[in-house]
């Protein structure tokens, strides 16, 4: 069973008082790049969140990167060439997505490409707009 997660579930990882934090670091235990995956924009999106924050949660960028260094460690990166890039905002565009979600579309390809039995985020919304090959793998952690 190939798991693939999605910023949404790394960001509260970090933070211990975030009420995602238990479930998400329970699912991130059991990840290794055997069975794992990632998408390679979820680094960068991870990284400006955490160090965006408001204080007092806010890190630092050694603080992110250290993390982001545990992240690396656990998965395998998945990213899209340009065509590919390109093909999937216009599917998106095709489907009537629209704004953040388009990051979600991207991700949600990525985790196809990568062949993820699961792909696992807390925006379980934003993927279910998505094609059925993508929504069939939709998982939230508090539902396992």
């Amino acid at each position: 069973m190939t798991l693939f997660l999605d910023s949404s579930i790394l960001v509260p990882v970090f933070l211990a008082e975030h009420p995602h934090h238990a479930p998400s670091l329970r699912l991130y235990t059991r990840c290794n790049p055997d069975i794992a995956f990632c998408a390679s924009h979820s680094l960068a999106e991870v990284y400006s969140t955490l160090t965006r924050l408001p204080l007092p949660h806010r890190a630092t960028p050694d603080q992110a990167i250290e993390f982001l260094e545990s992240v690396h460690n656990r998965f395998r990166f998945v990213s899209l060439e340009g065509d590919e890039y390109f093909a999937s905002i216009r599917e998106a565009a095709a489907s009537r997505i629209s704004g953040g979600a388009i990051y979600d579309a991207l991700i949600a390809r990525c985790a196809v490409n990568a062949g993820a039995d699961q792909i696992f985020t807390w925006n379980t919304r934003h993927y279910q707009l998505l094609s059925a090959e993508v929504s069939k793998r939709v998982r939230s952690p508090a539902l396992d």
